[in-house]
C-alpha cells in the first residue's frame, strides 16, 4: 500500500523518528529537496474538496428484499482535476451484511470544470426510512503522496416499504371472487344477498333459485343468481403492543400481519369494498381513511412502512373506542392480535361485545410454525418434553380461539406462510354468505 502525507515524506527522507528534533535533519532535507519539492506539488495540486458541489438523484422508495439505485453527482467547480476516492455512507441496515464497505466505496476522476455521477445501490434489510448521511471525499495529487480530505452532508432519503410477498396468492382469489360474483360459469348457486341475473338451468344447480315466473314466460329454465354486496367498508385493525414484537422466523409477527392484511386490502378494493387502516396500541400509530380504490394500496403500504412494534401493552378499551369512531356503520372489522389468552381473556373479552353489537368482527392471530415443528418432535427425552410443552400452547390457543367464537367473532389462526390466504378465504366465505 502507498503512504501518503506525512508518512510517505518521513519515509522517502530516511525514516527519521517523528517527535525527535535532530540537526542533521537539514542536511537530510538539503539532500532530497526535490522529494520536497515534489511533495509539496502534489499537495498543491490535489483538486480541494470543500468547492465540490454535490447533489443526488434516484430511487426514493423500494419494497423491503429489492434494491435501490441512488444516484451522486459530484460538480469539480476548481480547475485541478479531482482523483479521489468517495465514501457515501448510509445505516448499516441498508445493505445485506457484508457489504456495507464495497458498495458505498467509489473511485472517482473528474476533470476541472466537469462533473460526475456515481451510483449506490441499497439492498436495505429492515423497514422504514433510511436516511442518507455525510459522503467523504479523499482528493489525491498525481503522485498519490498528499490528500485533502472533507466531508459533505447531502439529504436523501429511502422508504422501504412492506414486501407484499403475499401478492403471489391474489390471482387464485381473484378467480373465486369472480366466481362469486357471477362472472365465472360455475354449477352452484351463486350467493350473496344482492340479485344479479338470470341464466339457463343445469344440472346441479340449486332447485330454490329457480325463478318460476321467468320460467313460465320462456321454453327454458330460468334461475336466478346472486352476488355479494358492493360497497362494504372495512376496518383492519393492527395491534402494534408488545405481542407484535415476538418474533416468528426472521421477522416480527406486525410483518406477517401487514402482508395479510395487505393481501386483504388488495382483494376486497377489487371486490368494491372500502377498506380503511387503524394501527394502535396507547395510541393511534397509523390511521388511512376514505382512499379511492386506486390510491387506497399505496396509502396503506407507505403507512405502514414506518411502523415498528410498541413494547407496552396494548389499551384495548382504546382500540375499541377507536375502531368504533373508524367504523360509525356496520363494518366489518379484522382485528389482527394475538391468541395468548392473558390479553384476550384481560383486555379484548370484556369489551369485545362493543364491536359485536354493531359489527361482523374477525380476528387474525399469527402462529409460531416452530411451535408446530416441537409438537411433531419425537425420539429423546428433550424432544418429547418439547411436544409436549407445544401441545399445552396449542391447546391454550384453541381454548382462546373458542372463548371469541362464542362471542361471534370468526378465527383465523395460521402460521406468517398460510395467514394471507387463510384470511382472504375468511372474507371470501363472509361474503358469500351475505354477513358483510
Amino acid at each position: 500500500m502507498a503512504l501518503t502525507g506525512r508518512a510517505a515524506l518521513i519515509a522517502a527522507l530516511g525514516s527519521v523518528p517523528i517527535g525527535i528534533w535532530d540537526p542533521s535533519w537539514t542536511g537530510i532535507l538539503a539532500v532530497n529537496a526535490p522529494l520536497a519539492a515534489a511533495c509539496a506539488c502534489d499537495f498543491a495540486l490535489a483538486a480541494p474538496v470543500r468547492r465540490l458541489r454535490l447533489t443526488r438523484s434516484g430511487d426514493t422508495s423500494v419494497r423491503l428484499g429489492d434494491t435501490a439505485d441512488v444516484t451522486l453527482t459530484v460538480t469539480n467547480a476548481s480547475t485541478r482535476p479531482l482523483r479521489a476516492r468517495l465514501r457515501d455512507a448510509w445505516p448499516p441496515s441498508s445493505w445485506q451484511p457484508g457489504i456495507e464497505v464495497a458498495a458505498s466505496r467509489h473511485t472517482l476522476t473528474v476533470p476541472g470544470g466537469e462533473r460526475r455521477r456515481t451510483t449506490t445501490r441499497l439492498r436495505p434489510t429492515r423497514r422504514g426510512d433510511q436516511h442518507a448521511d455525510r459522503v467523504t471525499i479523499r482528493s489525491y495529487g498525481p503522485l498519490g503522496l498528499f490528500t485533502r480530505q472533507g466531508t459533505h452532508r447531502v439529504p436523501w432519503t429511502v422508504r422501504v416499504l412492506p414486501p407484499f410477498t403475499s401478492r403471489k396468492h391474489l390471482p387464485s382469489k381473484l378467480s373465486r371472487l369472480r366466481e362469486l360474483d357471477g362472472r365465472t360459469s360455475v354449477l352452484i348457486r351463486g350467493q350473496g344477498t344482492e340479485f344479479d341475473s338470470l341464466r339457463e338451468y343445469v344440472p346441479g344447480d340449486d332447485t330454490r333459485s329457480i325463478d318460476w315466473r321467468a320460467t313460465a314466460r320462456q321454453s327454458t329454465v330460468a334461475v336466478r343468481t346472486w352476488r355479494p354486496e358492493r360497497d362494504r367498508h372495512i376496518l383492519l385493525a393492527l395491534d402494534t403492543g408488545r405481542t407484535s414484537a415476538g418474533r416468528v422466523g426472521d421477522a416480527p409477527r406486525l410483518d406477517a400481519a401487514m402482508d395479510a392484511a395487505l393481501l386483504l386490502a388488495a382483494l376486497a378494493s377489487r371486490a368494491g369494498d372500502r377498506v380503511d387502516l387503524l394501527a394502535y396500541d396507547r395510541r393511534v400509530r397509523a390511521l388511512v381513511q376514505g382512499r379511492s380504490t386506486g390510491d387506497m394500496l399505496p396509502s396503506l403500504v407507505n403507512a405502514m412502512a414506518n411502523l415498528d412494534p410498541e413494547l407496552v401493552e396494548t389499551d384495548a378499551r382504546g382500540l375499541t373506542a377507536t375502531a368504533l369512531r373508524s367504523a360509525p356503520r356496520r363494518s366489518l372489522i379484522v382485528l389482527f392480535t394475538t391468541l395468548d389468552a392473558a390479553p384476550i381473556e384481560e383486555g379484548l373479552l370484556p369489551v369485545l361485545p362493543r364491536l359485536t353489537r354493531r359489527h361482523t368482527v374477525l380476528l387474525a392471530s399469527v402462529a409460531d410454525p416452530h411451535v408446530a415443528r416441537m409438537a411433531k418432535a419425537r425420539g429423546h427425552t428433550d424432544a418429547v418434553y418439547e411436544a409436549a410443552a407445544a401441545a399445552q400452547a396449542q391447546a391454550e390457543r384453541r381454548r382462546t380461539a373458542d372463548q371469541l367464537r362464542r362471542h361471534g367473532v370468526t378465527v383465523v389462526d395460521a402460521t406468517p406462510d398460510d395467514l394471507p390466504p387463510a384470511l382472504a378465504d375468511a372474507y371470501l366465505e363472509l361474503k358469500a354468505a351475505g354477513r358483510l
